[in-house]
Formats: C-alpha cells, structure tokens, sequence
C-alpha cells in the first residue's frame, strides 16, 4: 500500500510490529528446515481502537492468513474454521466502521478453502489473494485500488461447513498394524493406513452440484469491477463429428474495462454410467474488453471431453444420445445451452488391466 501511495496507520502499524515480534520470540525453534510452525494468535483488538482508526482513516483492511505449506493435514478448528479472536475483531473492526459509515474489506491470504458463510455478510468485500508469490503484496494492493481490475475464478468450491464436503466422512481413514517408515526425516513418514476414497466420481464441483447442495461460493466463481453478457452461443454442427467448437459472444456491459472467463460445461447422458450434472470441458478468458465491447470467444470438445471410464470395457466412452453444452461464468451461474446428439457409442481409447488391485472392494454409491 505504501508503494501504491496509500500509507498505512504509522500507530497501527507500529502494534503490530512489536506484536508480531513478541510472539515470533515465544515460537520454539524448528526442529528440521521444513517444519511448520504454529501460525500466531491474533492480536487482542479493543472496541477503543477500532472506533479510533475508523474516525481517522478511509477504509478498513482486515487480512486472515493461513499457513500454505506442504506436508502436514490441515485442521478444522482454527485453520477451515476461524479463531475466536479472528471472528471477535471482524465483528469489532466492521461495528466501528459501519458507525462511522466506512466500508470493510477482508483479504484472505490463503492457499486453500476456509469457512466464509459465518462472517461475509458483516463486511463490504473480500479479496481472495490465492498463491500470489513474490508480488502478491503488489497486486493486492493494485486490485483493492482499481489499478488492475480482478478477473480470477475459484479453483475450488467454498463449503459452508466441513461435513458438507463428502470427504469429511472417511477422511484421514484408519491405521493398519505395522510400525512406521520415516523417508526423510521430519518431513515424509508415518503409520501403515487405510482410506477408502467413498465419494467416487463426485468430487468438488460435481458433489455439490449434483446433489443440490447449498456452498459459500461455488467453483469458478469471481467478481470483477465490471459487468458481462454472454450471448449468440452456436455450435459447430448438431451432430457429434469428430470434434466440436463452442462459440459465445462476451460483453462488457459496466463502466471500467475488464476481462471475463467463458466456461463450458457439459452434461452427458449417464445411461449406463454414472456422471455428474455438470463437467467442466474448457474455458477462455477475453482480452481486455472496454465498456460497451464485445469478443467472440471459441471453445473446442474433442471425442476424450465426452468420455467417462468404463470399468467393465476398461475403456474411455463416450455414450450415444443427447448431450448438453452450458455456457457460464461459474457452476452455479449458467447463462446459455444448447444440446446435440451422439449418434453411436464412441470408444475412444482402451487400456489393459495393469494396475488391479489385490482385493476387491465395495462398489462407490454416490454420497447422502
């Protein structure tokens, strides 16, 4: 922020700092390179501060971060789930600001989904900085400003709650008898153990949208300062050939200049397999469109996008019947489709029993 020319609070900043140096002090010492420490408690926020930083500045910014490491399972208590203290100074910073009619943004500095739905509505925005690297301090800072204007998607689905993600059931699985193996050490180790992935096809997107159940912020979601309309969608022929083109004409219908993600869906006939709602096949970004301009974005299938494996055949096919192209700027948010047919059953690549398991075991049913 200072280098975009918006200084922050010297006082402020000043807590902070011998706060974070306090804490840093009480942390123990590493016992390898790679392990990771405990993230630091939250700075004890009073209603005296918070009501004396909104009658002196613009805006309130509020950052929640997480540790973004490899090699250790997250928790659900304070990492999915917020602290305490995290949920105390939102409800606290946003109170004070809202009296004095100043808005509140929440950066979230995470690399992984946290839980949202409790606490969104207390403020005005949140900017979901993701794995920024060496100059996510300067694009943030470039976004909250509308220096760049946002045109990011989510990867993955926000739940609401934990257990609202079919995993959460049979995740991390059970231990077997046997005594553990350290490969390298402090780093990659642990006990013999077993976890049955249940959920089957139905992972992220695909769970939550074919059993209608209800999310924070769904797959490729993301605002932008501007606003789109997708129109015009055509394809290529009504009738599978070989490969398909998708096209669909984007506008750019607000006031600031911005970039939106075109993404294609397809919904296939899951006669004798079972399939999701909804796959994502492709998607395209525009160029930078200006207020009132448009772009004709094109989107090809190929035979693979229709296919799901078939176990029995131990092939890739794609069923005959009717398919159904969706067009949209999220899962959730479809704005056009169209439909064509497969006349026959396509068989697009066969492969060989190399890797069958030991033992059999229950067939996956779609999770309740």
């Amino acid at each position: 922020m200072e280098k975009a020319g918006r200084p922050v609070v010297t006082s402020l900043k000043g807590m902070y700092e011998y706060y974070i140096d306090a804490e840093k002090a009480k942390q123990p010492k590493k016992k390898f390179f790679f392990e990771m420490l405990p993230p630091l408690p939250e700075m004890p926020m009073d209603a005296g501060i918070a009501s004396r930083m909104a009658r002196t500045t613009d805006v309130a910014l509020i950052t929640i971060g997480r540790n973004s490491g490899e090699g250790q399972d997250r928790k659900e208590e304070g990492d999915f789930y917020l602290t305490p203290a995290e949920l105390d100074m939102i409800k606290m910073v946003s109170a004070a600001y809202h009296e004095a009619e100043k808005k509140v943004v929440v950066i979230l500095n995470i690399g992984n989904v946290i839980e949202t739905a409790s606490w969104r509505d207390q403020v005005d925005g949140i900017l979901l900085a993701w794995q920024g690297g060496q100059e996510g301090g300067n694009i943030v800072a470039d976004a909250l400003l509308g220096k760049v204007n946002p045109s990011g998607k989510l990867p993955t689905t926000f739940p609401i709650h934990y257990s609202d993600v079919p995993s959460a059931s049979n995740f991390p699985g059970v231990e077997l008898p046997g005594e553990g193996q350290t490969v390298i050490s402090g780093i990659l180790g642990g006990k013999p153990s077993e976890v049955v992935y249940e959920e089957g096809i139905y992972v992220g997107y695909r769970y939550f949208e074919t059993f209608h159940r209800k999310v924070a912020y769904p797959f490729g979601f993301g605002l932008s300062y501007s606003t789109f309309e997708l129109s015009g969608m055509d394809l290529s022929s009504s009738t599978w050939m070989d490969e398909m083109t998708v096209s669909v004409t984007v506008s750019n219908t607000g006031d600031v200049p911005g970039k939106e993600v075109v993404q294609c869906y397809l919904r296939a006939p899951g006669k004798s397999m079972n399939k999701p709602e909804k796959e994502l096949k492709g998607f395209a970004k525009t160029k930078l469109l200006n207020p009132g301009e448009q772009e004709v974005i094109q989107i090809r299938l190929n035979a693979r996008d229709l296919t799901s494996f078939d176990e029995g055949k131990s092939a890739w096919v794609a069923e005959s019947g009717k398919y159904e192209v969706l067009i949209g700027n999220s899962c959730e948010t479809i704005a056009l489709t169209k439909s064509f047919t497969v006349d026959k059953e396509i068989t697009v690549e066969k492969v060989h029993d190399v890797m069958a398991p030991e033992r059999k075991i229950n067939e996956v049913k779609p999770p309740k």
